[in-house]
């Protein structure tokens, strides 16, 4: 699929979609475009005593300018990786939640980069793309906890024979930054989260970074990325 120059995507973990001062900037730069990139938003859906109403005008507001994704936050709006048993369920009972709005997410990612044999077999029954894998296994995470590892995209064959498309997120905004003046995979996917918009030093980076990787690789929507080859879920899950 890609050309000799490669492609870059660019989304965002929209975990703080009803803070104000963080929509505000993130509006802002929804509409700019930096790079020329159609940001996807990836947007937690509100928690128990969040406003749902104003959720769901923001997250209209978000497709209008990229494609739209769901991202889960399993135990707390603070604490995204799963605590309770069956974080499947919650995926499932997420989604139905954004459909019965009126709301297409097509993209999915599990906070703290979590996922698991159900939880893609929910993502497959939702019909997601999923963006949780990682090209590195974030050095947080202890030994053994479950994750996803790949680097660029390719179609995941469950165990059951289905196939979810995985595109694989492969930079944070200070990789990105770094790894500029550095060989940079064909197929770039670069997220951050829209709190850093608060952080003076983050806020300012961001344009930059993106305006130079769009002089490396083609700036695309994460809608218009594909792939040509098949990975088993058993090759690429860990923990």
């Amino acid at each position: 699929m890609p050309g000799p120059q490669g492609y870059a995507v660019v989304s965002c973990h929209v975990e703080r979609p009803l803070d104000d001062a963080v929509w505000e900037r993130y509006s802002r730069l929804l509409e700019r475009r930096p790079g020329g990139f159609p940001i996807a938003s990836l947007m937690r859906p509100p928690a128990e005593g969040e406003d749902g109403a104003a959720f769901v005008e923001r997250a209209r507001e978000a497709a209008g300018h990229g494609p739209l994704g769901h991202h889960i936050h399993w135990t707390s709006p603070t604490h995204a990786r799963p605590t309770a048993t069956d974080p499947a369920a919650a995926v499932r009972r997420e989604g139905a939640w954004f459909r019965e709005q009126g709301l297409q997410p097509r993209f999915f990612c599990g906070g703290g980069w979590y996922i698991d044999a159900d939880v893609i077999g929910a993502v497959a029954d939702l019909g997601y793309v999923d963006c949780t894998a990682t090209s590195r296994r974030p050095p947080y995470l202890p030994a053994g906890s479950p994750r996803a590892g790949l680097d660029q995209p390719a179609w995941v064959v469950l165990g059951d024979g289905r196939k979810v498309l995985e595109l694989p997120t492969t930079h944070s905004l200070g990789d990105a930054a770094r790894s500029l003046p550095r060989p940079l995979p064909l197929i770039v996917h670069m997220h951050f989260h829209d709190y850093e918009l608060l952080e003076l030093p983050r806020r300012a980076v961001l344009p930059p970074t993106l305006a130079l990787l769009a002089r490396r690789r083609r700036p695309v929507g994460l809608d218009a990325l594909e792939a040509d080859r098949d990975v088993a879920w058993g090759d690429i899950c860990e923990g």
